[in-house]
């Protein structure tokens, strides 16, 4: 991995001098230009495409520019971006003061997620509004917040994966300073930070990378245009990039984990993978501080070899998104089998994703039209992320209903003992906890017309295999902004409080139940009923069982208990505190379970 760099990227501060470190391999000139006061740095020529000088009269706070053959462009390592991905980059002092000293990231087993749009999590829009709330996360027992892109995209309105400047915290959440207070105060409360990063592709507005040099390549395609450069001729200089950046947010910001965007659209074809330079570039700093930091990977490929270690050749992913687990819940619920959720099959398919992870596991998939996936077997349970709901599978709806638009309280209930019940790691999606009424658009604020139109289009196709009917909410527009942020007030309404409290206490019992904390996937058996749309969940501890009903039919139904036990009710999601109308009967053998309901059995081997 070592390819010439011989410093930090970008402007660095040090004690004595400021080193200028960038990457453009055909230019025939670079200067770096500063402001205020006006100063021309002429940098030289390295090996391999990097151009390198030194100055004492840089300070933090100053504006600059690169001028590449002549041309003033922003630095493509920016750190901070004060007049937004059109204006000057501003050269920052990552140092901080942290309060951290003590803190050790916990284990992925102990992880409850929570994930959160910096932009619409609070009224503030930004890094201190979530500060604000940490109180309120740390006693609904989250232990990891996942934070969704804060690179710098255009605007101030943005999901975040349009990031230009990889290195550079949104100016408008609060900018690097922002983000180091707010990673330093959750560690303060025990709590661990993902940071969502987006590795395959990079934002269209304000980028200049290809300026710089051969950031993309046309020797692939992806949904966003050409592929970025991973291995292709001068692809060093990317790596370099990348990983770069990786060492950036775990060294000055001390986030714990990142959560890399759609690893499948990354092309790369090189003896040592991108995903595998990142784990030796983690791995090394975790060597060197003590620290712990996991990589975690949205993937939709089946493919287990990014879970893998790098001694069998893998990608050595620390977890990975289970999307095909949401799928198959998702139409156990009720949701109608349009588009990907085609060819799901509701409790089969959910009681093969508890047992094997992946649905698919090498059989034909009429969505992709061509045999997928592979058996996840031997990958420990916390390798994997399930959940009800997330930014996509709201936001990517046309109208982005939530769960609690879409679904009864006991339906959404029922959803929610599903994922804690799981021998995965459990991720909440912002607001799900007290069942918001307020939607998750797709929202952006580009300042290009013909980009604007381009997105309005992308979405309105996009929707075409899910909805028929509607009016799609403009995603330029401010009001679809507004529109997606949290209603703290609604937590004051009883049936937002009733729901509140479900969640309180499912996070509680699955941290405090030893069953529950076991996460060993071949002590658990799985058994679903298709005439009574149910599944039946067997734990098998050393001196404990647990069972775990779930009837999503919408009539009672009986199932048999076994014998010889004494069995306790232990969790019950019709229970009357949390606003059920008909709790578990258990009687003469049997549970009764009215319909869209489930409880959590437990005794004493």
């Amino acid at each position: 991995m070592n390819t010439g760099r011989i410093t930090p990227l970008g402007v660095t501060l040090t004690k004595n001098k400021v080193q200028i470190t960038v990457w453009a391999p055909k230019a025939k000139s670079v200067i770096c230009r500063t402001y205020q006061p006006n100063k021309d740095i002429v940098l030289s020529p390295q090996a391999y495409g990097y151009w390198y000088g030194e100055s004492k009269e840089i300070a933090a706070g100053q504006r600059y520019h690169f001028v590449v053959n002549g041309e003033a462009l922003p630095d493509p390592v920016s750190r901070s971006q004060p007049e937004g991905v059109h204006g000057p980059s501003a050269v920052v002092d990552l140092h901080f003061d942290w309060t951290d000293q003590d803190y050790q990231c916990q284990p992925l087993a102990d992880f409850i997620i929570y994930e959160l749009h910096v932009g619409t999590f609070s009224p503030t829009h930004d890094f201190e509004g979530v500060i604000e709330r940490l109180p309120y996360l740390k006693d609904l027992g989250i232990t990891a917040i996942e934070i969704m892109p804060v690179a710098q995209f255009p605007g101030e309105r943005n999901w975040g994966y349009d990031g230009t400047f990889l290195f550079a915290a949104q100016h408008s959440y609060g900018g690097a300073r922002g983000l180091q207070r707010l990673v330093d105060a959750c560690h303060r409360d025990g709590i661990a930070v993902i940071l969502d990063v987006v590795y395959n592709h990079f934002g269209p507005e304000g980028n200049h990378l290809e300026k710089y040099g051969p950031y993309l390549t046309e020797k692939y395609h992806t949904p966003w245009g050409k592929a970025v450069n991973y291995d292709d001729s001068w692809s060093h200089g990317v790596r370099d990039f990348v990983c770069e950046n990786v060492l950036m947010w775990f060294r000055d910001f001390h986030v714990d984990a990142l959560r890399l965007d759609a690893v499948h659209a990354i092309k790369d074809f090189s003896p040592s993978h991108i995903l595998q330079d990142i784990r030796r570039t983690t791995d090394g700093l975790m060597r060197e501080t003590g620290q712990r930091h996991y990589v975690m990977a949205e993937c939709d490929l089946n493919d287990k070899r990014f879970l893998e270690p790098l001694e069998q050749n893998g990608f050595a992913i620390d977890a990975q998104w289970l999307d095909e687990f949401h799928h198959a819940l998702r139409v156990a619920a009720g949701e109608e089998k349009k588009g990907y959720y085609k060819e799901f099959n509701g409790v089969e398919h959910l009681a093969k994703a508890y047992e094997q992870a992946y649905v698919f596991t090498g059989q034909y998939s009429t969505h992709r039209h061509k045999f997928f996936g592979s058996s996840a077997n031997g990958i420990p349970g916390e390798k994997f992320i399930v959940f009800s709901q997330n930014h996509d599978q709201v936001g990517n709806r046309m109208l982005g209903e939530r769960s609690s638009m879409l679904f009864t309280p006991d339906l959404q209930r029922l959803m929610a003992l599903a994922i804690m019940v799981s021998p995965f790691i459990p991720l909440l999606f912002m607001g799900e906890e007290w069942a918001s009424q307020k939607p998750f658009y797709y929202f952006v604020s580009h300042s290009d017309p013909k980009l604007i139109t381009a997105v309005r289009r992308g979405r309105r196709e996009e929707f075409s295999d899910f909805h028929g009917e509607g009016e799609m909410p403009d995603p330029q527009d401010v009001k679809t902004f507004h529109n997606s942020v949290l209603d703290w007030t609604e937590t004051a309404l009883a049936e937002h409080q009733r729901m509140l409290r479900y969640y309180q206490g499912m996070i509680a019992l699955r941290k405090s139940n030893v069953v529950l904390r076991s996460f060993k996937r071949e002590n658990l058996h799985v058994g679903h009923d298709l005439q009574k749309d149910s599944l039946v969940l067997r734990f098998e501890c050393t001196k404990e069982m647990l069972i775990c009903i779930l009837n999503f039919s919408s009539s009672t139904q009986r199932f048999a208990i076994p014998e010889g036990q004494s069995w306790e009710k232990v969790w019950d999601t019709a229970d009357s505190k949390w606003g059920g109308l008909s709790s578990a009967i258990m009687t003469d053998g049997f549970a009764h379970l009215a319909a869209r309901t489930g409880i959590i059995i437990q005794t004493r081997i």
